[in-house]
């Protein structure tokens, strides 16, 4: 069986997606375009061997329209032959244009590039109108609902309360302040400013001091937005849908995603091709996976897409050393963890999205740096990242660390 390898992987720090964030300045395709030459730089790649780039994008308007990543690519001085095409799978979008560089460079046995790109400080979440999020009548067609009502209806089904939520939140936070204590990652580059001085070379959305007691006086999000409407509004929907009696909004700006400005580059190859351009790869992909499930649930793909592409790769959950899961809410990582039958000690050992930051079309692609690290200064040697989105989409990946 043919594999791809990965021969590197890079990714900015994470910025606050407001007008508060250190990045708001940086213009999106400039962004991929600083992570794409740091790529270049630390792997030496001739740019003008890689045949094709995909990256992840969720809110393709304004900064971010008009395939951003294709402008990336000159903005990083990359050869005129390499291609480009941005995608979006939601909150997946930067892990599965990952897995679709990995699927080019096997079917032309040649070199690729997945990546991802989002800056909400810029380009607010929703600002495109999309159907999906703006059209009532079309949502209630599909049967989806706001992913944070579908958060707090997921604890409702399981029993997770409010402390055990907090709970959680309040470990994210502390992993990754311990992890940003250690100093840079390996594979995180610094951002720079139109005069060449440093942005920005940490995440810088962790909340060192946040306790479960903190969290504890926040209040729920999404209650009010999901009583709107009566028995024709979210909250009745759920509850006919899956046959419960009330939701349970438990779900507050703490135990949520926060808001990123990120950008995310990985190198994948064949082979034949990385030997040709005498790369050496950091790991091996074993299995990849980009499917549906639950659309109104949606949280729950992150399991669905772990067990295809463990599956895929011949591998159980208790194979791997580590996971990377994007912490769509505090409820879904409970979830995964309940459902594969995986501990914490195992799971966003340095925190996740709840203290970091999500910034939607780049995360995933960024987790595949952020497992590299791990890996590595572990001495371990596998590892799955998987990632969910809205109406049901999911992408995971099975790596396995070569050096």
């Amino acid at each position: 069986m043919q594999h791809a390898y990965i021969a590197d992987a890079v990714r900015t720090p994470r910025g606050k997606g407001n007008d508060k964030g250190s990045l708001k300045s940086v213009k999106p395709a400039v962004l991929l375009s600083q992570a794409l030459r740091a790529l270049a730089q630390r792997t030496g790649v001739d740019t003008g061997r890689v045949n094709d780039a995909v990256f992840g994008c969720v809110t393709q308007t304004a900064d971010q329209g008009a395939s951003v990543g294709t402008l990336a690519l000159p903005l990083a001085g990359w050869a005129d032959t390499v291609s480009a095409v941005t995608i979006n799978r939601y909150c997946a979008s930067g892990l599965s244009a990952t897995n679709f560089a990995a699927m080019q460079a096997l079917l032309g046995d040649t070199l690729a590039v997945g990546g991802g790109v989002e800056m909400m400080s810029r380009v607010p979440m929703g600002s495109d109108q999309g159907p999906l999020t703006h059209d009532p009548e079309l949502q209630g067609l599909a049967h989806i609902v706001p992913i944070g009502i579908a958060a707090d209806a997921i604890a409702t089904q399981r029993g997770y309360t409010r402390e055990m939520l907090d709970t959680y939140a309040a470990q994210s936070q502390q992993r990754a302040a311990a992890a940003a204590a250690r100093g840079s990652a390996p594979s995180m580059v610094p951002v720079r400013g139109a005069d060449d001085q440093i942005l920005l070379d940490r995440d810088e959305n962790i909340r060192p001091a946040t306790t479960v007691q903190t969290l504890a006086t926040m209040q729920p999000a999404f209650a009010a937005w999901g009583a709107k409407g009566g028995d024709a509004g979210f909250d009745a929907q759920l509850c006919r849908r899956y046959q419960m009696t009330a939701i349970d909004h438990v779900h507050h700006a703490g135990n949520s995603p926060a808001m990123a400005d990120a950008a995310a580059a990985v190198l994948v190859g064949s082979e034949r091709a990385l030997q040709a351009a005498g790369l050496q790869p950091r790991a091996r992909i074993l299995g990849m996976a980009d499917t549906g499930s639950d659309r109104t649930l949606a949280l729950t793909g992150t399991v669905d897409a772990a067990r295809l592409a463990l599956a895929r790769a011949g591998k159980t959950a208790q194979d791997m050393d580590l996971f990377e899961i994007n912490e769509g809410f505090a409820a879904m990582a409970l979830h995964f963890m309940q459902d594969m039958q995986v501990g914490h000690d195992r799971v966003n050992v340095n925190g996740g999205a709840i203290a970091i930051g999500h910034a939607m079309g780049c995360t995933g692609a960024a987790l595949v740096s952020v497992l590299l690290d791990e890996l590595a200064h572990r001495e371990a040697r596998l590892g799955c990242i998987a990632i969910c989105g809205a109406a049901g989409v999911a992408s995971a990946m099975v790596i396995e660390r070569l050096r």
